[in-house]
């Protein structure tokens, strides 16, 4: 029997599907639909109707090409585009989503041309910038905007949303929930308007939710890698009811020697412009893997083998300390890591690594 291809991303729909449901029935149970995001897994087939026959109520991506692949498969869900729309690309947008977050006055009024011009209707939340200085408008904007949105044909306004605990790492709390929410009453009074839609952010909403913190009126989430990979993304801890083995990411060991732990000769900066610390173990036995900075995030691995140290790498190869691991190791051997977020999107996107399904719940 021939072996597997390698460096390979190895996927578990049904575990996923087991966390989607577990998430999926939490937001429920509070009244809040889940967009589940598939862009960490570049939108594969297979998981994104695993995710909506777990109950997902939209499917969300960041990328058009995505969005179109899931239209093409033949989702029955609204599409929604994360992402805040390219001008150049709002006639794409129309058709690839149904339902698009946005920030921008001038990009909004092409999306209005785009959708007058197909005799369209283009669903938007509006986003505001509650502190992470991310994408959104300024609160003090928010009246400004929307009074010349509501005012574009082609543009229905479903609602408010907002994203925290991305660029800037800001909590998600229930003040800032309760700012979303008195921002949209504000404007919903003085300009006679509804806005029913609160998209309150993502993943890193969930422990508000699970405390029973989060105010009533949030009604939509936008979750992915809690899904994903089972994680509270505000420390990387375990989320309840989740869990953590859904995807694995395998390399072949190419060469296996015993050598020093810190380099020999005068140093200057790596093949990235970098300047690495070293630790000195002594000499101990090293393994290099098929597998580099141009496939994965090589610092978000987690040795399956916990004797195993990752030690760093360059575009195609990963170096490891095996000098420890459970098991004798040779040359062809295959050593598997659990990726984190960072590591599971280089990985499904690259495309010098194969993509497979692993059937089955158990571990």
């Amino acid at each position: 029997m021939s072996k597997l291809f390698t460096p390979r991303l190895e996927l578990f729909p049904e575990r996923i599907a087991e966390n989607a449901r577990a998430i999926i029935h939490l937001c429920h149970d509070h009244g809040i639909q889940v967009a589940c995001v598939g862009k960490v897994v570049c939108a594969h087939p297979v998981i994104m109707r695993a995710l909506e026959e777990s109950g997902a109520d939209l499917l969300a991506d960041s990328r058009l090409e995505n969005l179109r692949s899931l239209r093409q498969n033949g989702t029955t869900l609204p599409l929604m585009l994360l992402r805040i729309p390219t001008p150049s690309q709002v006639e794409e947008v129309i058709h690839a989503a149904d339902i698009s977050l946005v920030s921008d006055l001038e990009t909004i009024k092409k999306i209005s041309a785009a959708a007058m011009a197909a005799h369209s209707t283009h669903k938007v939340i509006l986003m505001v910038d509650l502190g992470d200085l991310r994408e959104g408008i300024w609160p003090s904007r928010l009246d400004e905007v929307l009074r010349a949105i509501i005012r574009l044909p082609g543009i229905e306004v479903n609602g408010l949303g907002c994203n925290l605990a991305c660029y800037g790492g800001v909590i998600p709390t229930t003040e800032k929930m309760q700012q979303l929410i008195d921002l949209r009453d504000q404007s919903e009074t003085s300009l006679g308007i509804r806005l029913p839609v609160l998209c309150a952010g993502n993943s890193a909403n969930l422990p508000l939710l699970l405390a029973d913190k989060m105010p009533l009126q949030i009604n939509m989430l936008r979750i992915g890698e809690t899904i994903l990979l089972g994680r509270n993304v505000l420390d990387r801890s375990p989320f309840p009811g989740t869990r953590q083995d859904t995807a694995r990411l395998v390399a072949e060991i190419i060469e296996l020697e015993r050598k020093p732990s810190v380099p020999i000769g005068e140093r200057g900066q790596d093949a990235f412009g970098g300047t690495p610390e070293f630790v000195d173990r002594g000499v101990r036995l090293r393994a290099i893997c098929n597998i580099g900075r141009q496939d994965v995030v090589i610092d978000n691995l987690t040795p399956e083998d916990p004797g195993i140290i990752v030690l760093g790498g360059s575009s195609d190869h990963l170096l490891l300390d095996v000098q420890d691991a459970q098991q004798p190791l040779a040359v062809g051997d295959e050593v598997a890591f659990y990726p984190g977020y960072g590591a599971l999107l280089a990985a499904s996107t690259s495309p010098y690594v194969r993509k497979t399904m692993i059937n089955g719940i158990s571990s």
